[in-house]
């Protein structure tokens, strides 16, 4: 009963959006009070049944409810049952209806916390929202019901994925999503915006908190990915340019050009075609990433679904949401113009530094674009199999970067539209050979006089310009409003400095960690990084539906015993499949990482053993560093507008000739 109760909540889920997605339209067109107002009430509604199927799943898969397709396809008696409502969201069908409720409560938010909106423009922004949901409703009905039954029951349920049983599952996927969903505001922000014919800078300060929000979200989502790959899947990587890794990346990319090209709109009225437009490929490429991943076209541990129909109906979903928001575009795109209440800008100000940003941001998502649509659009010619990997990747995306990365210091201490380049270059003048010095000694000290690597330096030495030119402007900053910094301020510098601890973890794992892969039998050791590692065997453990052989490393250095570590080979005899887990030793400055790898002689697993070994520096950096932008990107949300403090820091610092501005 409870599957069937699911089913009708979906079914009624699909006809509130319909009338959420219709009705306030129409009546912001015809000026119809009544129909206006039924947008906010249907979101309340909507995000009923929404929660009421999403409840209904999840008691299906607590109570082990086999007769539910999807519940036998996904779920276990003995899998533990933080798992089972995990699983919930393990699949294909599942992970959708997450979907689906997650831009539920973003519609239910928008409408809870916009009233400082008109009237007519919020209807039309629940309108879109609305629409967008009741397409993703259809499909779920369509194509991938959560609740079909499976007649009769099955006694038993094939289990969860092995490699999803764990923490990861549990919070990486609802934390992605939230981002993905969350851009459909922005969306939904521009085209309400395009049908009212109202691209100022008072829609970019009512969009803008949306837009940080669902960014950090996202940031937040691929860094938790990240790691769960990195200790997961016992390869010890933390990006493998999967293609459905740059689905997600993608969107984090423009998204970024988004914040700052709002930024700009939002006090000086420019970019306003820009804006729109980044807002419209920020939604695009979401909804890319989810065909992606559940049309069947990519062989990917990320990937949900192989059924080309599924991939055919949500490429329906894409043509027609971007088609038609282009179409728009394209009919009032003479109403837009250049924008600007200031004019026209000269090439050394804020305003040239923003676009520059924005187009190498773009100029990067498109090589990403690229090297992950190309081989399949080889695939789908029939010229054979291609592989774009990190070679590739690595070559195009690292130069892109360098400029951004220099601008983003810079960028703090010009002034909008004109500034002088000498009075630019006489305030950071010390910044920039101090950053080099900086960058080359913790290049060589990191090398330990072995090797000096240029590339390494390179990218030290941005990230601590980005650190000290930060430092240089909260300090003039808080000069300027004499202590008291907003928290749009303090957020945007704090997700900068979050890119400059980033940016060291990237490189500094990239170019100085260490790996090695040996045969070890019982007592015998491994020198490394200063570390020796010592291999005492194997054990048979039991965990609660898997059984396990697990490794004893006893970690030393000069002397003292840091840390015993126990990796594991695990078998899970429901799905048959094995499972490597990682032992990791972190730290701040480094992590220490083991895993097992196949016995010398497997009928004798109780011998010598292959064990990978790795050492990472800083490579913890790289989540704290996304951890920061998230921070920072969620504190400056918290503020929308900060004008008296741009009144305050337009004008010149008593004994400076070049003062900041507000951001």
């Amino acid at each position: 009963m409870i599957p069937e109760l699911g089913h009708f909540a979906l079914v009624t889920a699909l006809i509130v959006a319909l009338a959420q997605g219709v009705l306030p339209l129409l009546g912001a067109a015809r000026g119809n009070a009544g129909w206006i107002a039924l947008a906010k009430p249907a979101a309340w509604a909507l995000n009923l049944a929404l929660l009421t199927a999403f409840v209904c799943l999840t008691a299906a898969f607590v109570q082990n409810d086999f007769s539910v397709l999807y519940v036998a396809r996904h779920s276990n008696t003995q899998l533990p049952l933080p798992y089972r409502v995990a699983a919930v969201w393990g699949g294909h069908e599942g992970s959708l209806l997450l979907w689906v409720v997650l831009l539920g409560l973003w519609t239910l938010a928008v409408a809870a916390f916009s009233k400082a909106l008109p009237e007519a423009m919020s209807a039309r922004i629940l309108a879109v929202l609305g629409l967008i949901l009741a397409g993703l409703l259809l499909f779920v009905l369509a194509t991938s019901n959560p609740f079909e039954r499976l007649l009769p029951g099955a006694g038993e349920g094939r289990d969860l994925n092995p490699l999803l049983q764990d923490p990861g599952l549990i919070a990486h996927p609802p934390m992605l999503y939230m981002g993905y969903v969350g851009f459909s505001v922005a969306f939904a922000f521009a085209v309400a915006a395009l049908i009212e014919g109202r691209i100022d800078a008072a829609w970019a300060r009512w969009s803008r908190p949306w837009t940080i929000a669902a960014w950090s979200f996202l940031t937040l989502g691929i860094a938790l990915g990240s790691g769960w790959a990195y200790y997961e899947l016992g390869w010890g990587g933390w990006w493998f340019w999967d293609p459905v890794e740059n689905a997600s990346f993608m969107p984090w990319l423009i998204g970024t050009a988004l914040l700052h090209s709002l930024a700009v709109t939002e006090k000086r009225g420019s970019f306003r075609i820009w804006t729109v437009l980044l807002a419209i490929s920020t939604f695009s490429l979401s909804l890319l990433g989810t065909f992606l991943v559940r049309s069947g076209v990519l062989t990917s541990v990320h990937a949900f679904a192989t059924d080309p129909a599924r991939g055919v109906f949500i490429l329906i979903l894409l043509v027609a949401a971007v088609g038609g928001a282009l179409a728009l575009f394209a009919w009032r795109a003479p109403m837009l113009g250049p924008g600007g209440r200031f004019g026209h800008f000269s090439f050394v100000s804020r305003e040239s530094l923003l676009l520059a940003n924005n187009v190498l941001l773009a100029v990067a998502c498109a090589t990403v674009l690229l090297g992950t649509l190309y081989p399949l659009l080889i695939d789908a010619l029939g010229a054979g199999k291609l592989s774009v990997g990190p070679p590739y990747f690595n070559a195009v995306f690292a130069p892109l970067m360098a400029p951004v990365l220099f601008l983003l210091g810079v960028g703090p201490f010009v002034r909008w539209k004109q500034d002088r380049p000498s009075a630019l270059a006489r305030t950071l003048r010390w910044l920039l050979p101090g950053a080099a010095l900086i960058g080359i000694a913790a290049s060589l000290a990191l090398g330990e006089g072995k090797e000096w690597k240029p590339q390494v330096a390179l990218f030290l030495s941005l990230a601590a310009w980005i650190v000290l030119a930060g430092l240089l402007d909260l300090v003039r900053r808080a000069r300027l409003a004499h202590g008291r910094l907003s928290a749009g301020f303090l957020g945007r510098h704090l997700a900068h400095f979050g890119v400059a601890v980033f940016l060291a973890g990237v490189t500094v794992v990239g170019g100085y960690q260490q790996e090695r892969d040996v045969k070890m039998a019982v007592g015998e050791t491994l020198e490394m990084a200063g570390h020796t590692f010592r291999f005492n065997g194997v054990h048979e453990e039991s965990g609660p539906n898997y059984t396990a052989l697990a490794g004893d490393v006893e970690l030393v250095r000069d002397g003292r015993n840091l840390a015993r570590l126990r990796p594991e080979k695990r078998f899970y005899p429901t799905s048959a499949m094995p499972m490597t887990e990682a032992a990791i030793d972190a730290g701040f400055l480094r992590d220490i990482y083991v895993s097992l790898g196949e016995p010398v002689d497997r009928a004798r697993p109780e011998g010598a053993w292959i064990v990978r070994v790795h050492f990472k520096p800083l490579i913890d950096w790289i989540w704290g560093g996304c951890a920061l932008m998230a921070l920072g990107g969620l504190l400056a949300a918290l503020q929308r507008t900060e004008r008296p403090l741009a009144r305050l820091c337009n004008q010149p610092s008593e004994g400076a000739s070049h003062a900041t501005t507000d951001r």
